[in-house]
């Protein structure tokens, strides 16, 4: 069965810029040969493994709303120069824009079950163009 992550974008106030901030990752690694995947390191190190690499994603909260998902392609615990287990989320770095979905503040990540996560936003050539706070304003009038 399938489960997700949830976490707080903290740094980041819209999808377009942590989009960019993204790109600008994977840039840097293709520029040093490295492998071109996006990156997340934290503390906790998930238990349910095998659930999460079985289709689960990442979905970002950007001010206070889930609005942005990333594939989880792997999970690689390792101990930092100061001995701290930690852990590297490998995603894909393609953002998958979400319905908003509201979510109070919290600290870390925590697991999210696939009946409780937003569906995508199934979106046109004229859509995806338009701008992240203009669709976030159609979605709050309950237009989009």
């Amino acid at each position: 069965m399938t489960l997700h992550l949830v976490k707080l974008c903290v740094g980041a106030d819209s999808a377009e810029s942590l989009q960019a901030w993204i790109d600008f990752r994977v840039e840097q690694a293709r520029l040093a040969g490295l492998e071109e995947v996006t990156t997340h390191t934290t503390r906790m190190v998930p238990t349910r493994r095998e659930e999460l690499l079985d289709g689960g994603s990442l979905y970002w909260v950007i001010k206070g709303k889930i609005q942005v998902r990333q594939h989880l392609i792997d999970i690689r615990p390792f101990t930092d120069d100061a001995g701290v287990k930690r852990c590297d989320l490998v995603l894909e770095p393609r953002l998958i824009t979400t319905r908003y979905q509201p979510k109070r503040p919290f600290q870390g990540w925590r697991y999210l079950k696939a009946a409780d996560a937003p569906a995508d936003m199934r979106m046109s050539g004229e859509s995806r163009a338009m701008p992240d706070s203009m669709r976030r304003d159609l979605v709050e009038l309950c237009l989009l």
